[in-house]
């Protein structure tokens, strides 16, 4: 994390202004701009907060301008992943938050966060939790029953649990991106599947595996019955971390026989697309989906593995590309904890994730939760997050905008799914990814590591636009 400039420098758009404009103060005559030249917008995001992920005067002209600065160099040509999207965690907890404030707040706030026009952040991907996760206020799966039952034949599976609040969000936000993408996550089987038939730990009884494979499919085909596609799957969430509540010891051996003997071919006999994705945990274990990729019966059921950064490096994901680069690479959960910081976080996570994630292949970049309260509630007992930020804190009918909000708008808005990462150079300090949308639009997303001022230019296609950030700042070029 980068500490924070604690010095005001000029603001963006009066040096930015100063660099791209050509001024002659003395007889106030302003240069005009080439008729070859072709211009953009830049939003923008100081650490100190004195622009919040804001639409800047003037935007970024791009012509003949050849001042010696260093170079950020777009290269459309060199193409890498196609995207599908960045966004968060609706958990049981950010869906009950909505659900508790009025119709009118709820319709706004989901307008903002979900819907792709000018006035909104546009989040195209959504992770939820196959049945509870930890920030719910209660532990429940789907196929709960009394000691020493069970329903091999999932005859008692119900999604009754979410109909009250987790379901009913997902339709309003479908009604606004019906095209928004879906993983799902569980947390935990229900707990007769387990070996110590408890939520937290244990491990998935393997007389039970087929029971498991049909408990995905009726959670994805009952989904689908209330509207609701599920585009992906996780088989188990942070599978190296039996201490939560829920949670499940899976083993990489574990996660490959259950692919390869019941999941894969339970998708495959009853026509489900949903794509099936390894491990969902920390970047110090590449080990682990290594060990389902190079097996071939189990592979070949398997779209690609996600990924977290609780541990390890970010770097070590093209490592895995380049073991498997027919296999896809997510990032799906990484959390802000509460009370926040707010310049820290920001250079964190956009160096790390936002820009980190799809340099090393990720197709998405989830934050985790969508949504908090004051209180950071709910959570489970004997171990939920008791310190979980949400992207927004909602206190009744109001909303606060936190870190995770600027960190995922910054790409959700402009990098749409379909966009392609290209090629672009990173001069010392300023950090920075560049894609090029399905419409044609180039998107630079920069992050300034140092703690004072960079002048930079942006070359695109033989034409050079002049640019400058803060220290910790933040900016979008889209042109």
């Amino acid at each position: 994390m980068q500490t924070n400039c604690k010095h005001m420098l000029l603001p963006f758009y009066f040096i930015f202004t100063l660099l791209t404009s050509n001024i002659h103060c003395h007889n106030k005559t302003i240069a005009s701009v080439p008729a070859s030249a072709f211009s953009g917008d830049v939003w923008l995001t100081n650490p100190d907060k004195s622009a919040l992920f804001s639409k800047q005067n003037g935007g970024i002209s791009f012509d003949e301008h050849t001042a010696e600065n260093p170079v950020i160099d777009i290269d459309e040509k060199q193409t890498f992943q196609t995207m599908d999207g960045f966004g968060y965690t609706l958990t049981g907890g950010s869906a009950q938050h909505l659900m508790q404030v009025s119709e009118t707040a709820r319709a706004a706030l989901l307008k903002e966060i979900f819907l792709t026009d000018d006035n909104n952040i546009g989040v195209s991907y959504l992770r939820v939790s196959i049945g509870a996760s930890d920030l719910n206020d209660h532990v429940y799966s789907y196929d709960d029953l009394p000691p020493g039952e069970t329903d091999p034949d999932m005859q008692k599976f119900t999604l009754e649990p979410d109909k009250a609040e987790v379901i009913p969000v997902l339709k309003q936000i479908l009604t606004i991106n019906p095209d928004i993408k879906i993983l799902g996550s569980p947390w935990s089987p229900p707990t007769w599947m387990k070996t110590n038939n408890d939520t937290r730990g244990g491990s998935l009884n393997p007389e039970w595996y087929n029971a498991y494979a049909k408990y995905f499919v009726k959670y994805i085909q009952g989904m689908k019955a209330e509207g609701i596609r599920i585009d992906a799957i996780t088989i188990q969430n942070e599978p190296l971390h039996p201490g939560n509540n829920p949670s499940m010891l899976m083993l990489p051996e574990e996660q490959a026989a259950f692919i390869k003997q019941s999941l894969g071919p339970a998708f495959k006999t009853n026509n489900i697309d949903t794509k099936i994705i390894l491990y969902d945990h920390n970047a110090d274990r590449p080990d682990y989906p290594l060990t389902i990729l190079n097996d071939p019966e189990a592979a070949k059921y398997v779209d690609g593995s996600a990924f977290h950064l609780y541990a390890g490096s970010i770097d070590t994901l093209t490592y895995l590309h380049n073991a498997h680069p027919e296999k896809n690479l997510y990032f799906t959960e990484q959390w802000v904890g509460a009370p926040g910081d707010f310049p820290n976080d920001l250079a964190w996570h956009v160096k790390t994730l936002i820009i980190g994630a799809p340099r090393n292949w990720c197709k998405t970049v989830l934050e985790w939760n969508l949504s908090s309260n004051p209180q950071y509630q709910p959570h489970t007992d004997r171990g939920g997050c008791t310190s979980c930020l949400g992207a927004v804190t909602i206190d009744g009918d109001n909303v606060t905008r936190n870190p995770a909000y600027y960190i995922i708008a910054h790409a959700s808005k402009f990098v749409r799914p379909g966009s392609v990462r290209i090629a672009s150079t990173v001069p010392p300090m300023l950090h920075n990814v560049a894609f090029k949308t399905p419409d044609g639009k180039k998107v630079l997303i920069v992050y300034n590591e140092s703690k004072s001022v960079q002048k930079f230019n942006i070359k695109c296609n033989g034409k050079v636009a002049a640019a400058a950030l803060n220290g910790g700042s933040v900016a979008t070029y889209v042109w």
